[in-house]
Order: C-alpha cells, then sequence, then structure tokens
C-alpha cells in the first residue's frame, strides 16, 4: 500500500474509533444515569434497557458508517495535502538521479519539517552542482597541464629518433625536467584529492611550529631568490592533519617567496584569537588587483599570466592551500598589499 493509503485507513481509523467511543459513552450514561422518575418500581427497567438498546443500535451503525465513508473521504484529501510537499521533493529527487542538478524545490509555506527537508535538499543539490562543476572545469585543466609535458616528451623522442643528436646528455637533462614537472604536478594532484576527501585522521597542531618548520625547509631557497624570511608569533593550537597543514604552509611561504621582487620580504605570522587561530602570509611584490587575487585559488591560476619559471610550480599551489582549508572547516582570505604584494590568511578553529 501506498504511504497516502496508509495515512487514509489510519485516519479513517482513528475516526470510526473516537466515534465508537463517543457513542458507547453516549449510551453507557443514558443505561446508568437516568433519572429515577424515567424508571418505574414494577420491574419494567430491565424492558426499558432494552427497548433504548434495540432503538439504539440502528442509529449507531448509521453514524458508524458515516464517520466511515467520512473518515475515508477526508483522509484521502487530507493524506494528498500533506504529503504533495514530500512529492516534489521525489520529482526533483528522480531530475537530480537523471543528471539535472540545476532544478530546485522552493517550497513556500511555513517552516515545517517538509519545508526543513525541501531546503535542505535544496542546498545539497546547489553544492553537488558546483562540485560537479569545479571538478569538471578542474578535470579539463588538469588533463591540459598533463598533457604539455607528455607532448613535449613524445615530441624531443621523435626529433631524436629522426635525428640522433652526438651528444645525449642535453636531450637526457631536457626529459629529465619535463618529466619532473609531470611528476610534480601528479603529486599536487594527489595532494588536492586527498584535501577534497579529507581522508585523514584529526591530531593536535600548533601552526606556529609548521611555520617555522616550513620556514627553516625552504632557507635555501628564498636565499637563492634574495627574499628575506620573518616568522613571529604565539602558539596556536588546532586540530587537523599535521602533512595536509605542514603542506599548507609550505605552499604559503613557497608562493610568497616565488611570487615575490628581488630582495623582497616574506612575512610569517601567527595568532591566536579566542575561538580560532589565524596563520597569515605576507610578502613584497607587484601590486595586485581584487579581480586578479580572487581568480589566484581557481586551479592553475598563476596570477595575471601563466608564463612558467623553473620555480613557478604547476598552479596549483593556492588551490592546495584552499581544499586543505575547507576540508580543516576554516576560512582563506586574500588580499593585495597596498604596497604590492599579498597577504593571505588562514583561519581554523582553535583547539
Amino acid at each position: 500500500m501506498s504511504v497516502r493509503l496508509k495515512l487514509t485507513l489510519s485516519y479513517a481509523g482513528f475516526v470510526m474509533l473516537a466515534g465508537t467511543l463517543l457513542l458507547v459513552a453516549v449510551l453507557v450514561f443514558y443505561l446508568y444515569y437516568l433519572p429515577a422518575g424515567w424508571i418505574d418500581t414494577t420491574g419494567n427497567f430491565w424492558i426499558n434497557r432494552r427497548l433504548l438498546l434495540r432503538s439504539f443500535a440502528p442509529f449507531m451503525a448509521a453514524v458508524l458508517l458515516f464517520l466511515m465513508v467520512f473518515g475515508l473521504v477526508g483522509g484521502w484529501f487530507l493524506a494528498g495535502r500533506m504529503l504533495a510537499p514530500l512529492t516534489r521533493i521525489t520529482a526533483a529527487a528522480r531530475l537530480a538521479a537523471n543528471g539535472s542538478l540545476s532544478h530546485r524545490i522552493r517550497l513556500a509555506g511555513t517552516a515545517d519539517e517538509f519545508r526543513e527537508l525541501a531546503d535542505t535538499f535544496d542546498a545539497m543539490l546547489a553544492r553537488l552542482e558546483a562540485h560537479v562543476t569545479e571538478n569538471q572545469r578542474f578535470a579539463a585543466n588538469a588533463s591540459h597541464e598533463l598533457r604539455t609535458p607528455l607532448a613535449i616528451t613524445r615530441t624531443m623522442l621523435e626529433v631524436a629518433r629522426d635525428d640522433p643528436p652526438d651528444d645525449p646528455s642535453d636531450l637526457i637533462e631536457r626529459l629529465q625536467t619535463v618529466n619532473s614537472r609531470a611528476i610534480d604536478l601528479t603529486e599536487a594532484l594527489l595532494v588536492l584529492s586527498r584535501a577534497d576527501q579529507r581522508s585523514f585522521t584529526p591530531e593536535p597542531v600548533d601552526l606556529s611550529l609548521l611555520a617555522e618548520e616550513a620556514t627553516e625547509t625552504l632557507i635555501p631557497f628564498a636565499e637563492k631568490h634574495a627574499i628575506t624570511l620573518e616568522t613571529a608569533g604565539e602558539p596556536t593550537p588546532t586540530v587537523g592533519s599535521h602533512a595536509l597543514l605542514l603542506q599548507l604552509t609550505t605552499n604559503l611561504v613557497h608562493n610568497a617567496i616565488v611570487h615575490n621582487l628581488p630582495g623582497g620580504t616574506a612575512w610569517t605570522t601567527t595568532r591566536r584569537l579566542p575561538d580560532s587561530v589565524v596563520l597569515t602570509v605576507e610578502n613584497t611584490g607587484e601590486n595586485l588587483t581584487p579581480r586578479t587575487v580572487s581568480t589566484l585559488v581557481e586551479p592553475f591560476q598563476r596570477g595575471s599570466e601563466r608564463i612558467r619559471t623553473h620555480d613557478s610550480g604547476v598552479g596549483l599551489g593556492l588551490a592546495i592551500v584552499d581544499s586543505i582549508t575547507r576540508a580543516h572547516a576554516g576560512t582563506l582570505t586574500l588580499t593585495p598589499r597596498p604596497g604590492g604584494g599579498l597577504c593571505v590568511s588562514v583561519q581554523l578553529p582553535a583547539r
């Protein structure tokens, strides 16, 4: 049986039960609580009771029949009205199952359980649509980025096959460079996928210690680019993946070095708020517009241009930072510095 039929039978049964109890109560009242003047003292009391029962039974049957019909008809109508929002939700679920994620229920009316379910379903569809769109765009970008080193490798091998070089060391070095970039891109994609899936075990982490570790690791790289690294702050305990948060901090400091001016500075600071902790990485550099900054978290974006340098990375640094931040229920904020450069803040829940 359908839910509507079950509700109809339940409504009708409840109406029949309530009507039966009411009629029985009325009958009992008249049988046992009749005024004394209605009963004689010659034994006609039992005859009056039988007459009352005989005359009341057809009326009781007619009333019960009416209540049954009324309960079935009214219950069917009420059940349909009550289940109408569920029908709309089911239709939207069928559309989503067929691949249409743009449909929304937008259920009107009071804020009851069905309205809450419909709003939750709409929010889920919106997140799924955004996630699918983001994955499709990311897959297209990743395919393009992975195809480039493979095409370069194939071209160099074809040229070497047609015209073998006298000294293959130069070819081997170029192949190694292209292969290393492809490996770096693949590893970045794996880190990004791991952050999106949130496949990690939370543990206590101190962002100030991670900032010091990332800075010490990148000191030789900063000296090579003539960049000064400064680290300061207070203990900032949080909960999350030590490896992913270290990757986040390293990416931010690495970006602050790469996208800087010769002789520039990169500052890494940590501070603790009442219910959160904040990691901030700033650097000197070229002037950035708010529009350019808003696109930096997109995969494979490298500022205002996509020109690669030897240390420019694969264009996934801030995309990985954004995914790791969201996986830790945090907030990522990017703002251009007035004097040039970028200020990146990561706010995470405090432990």
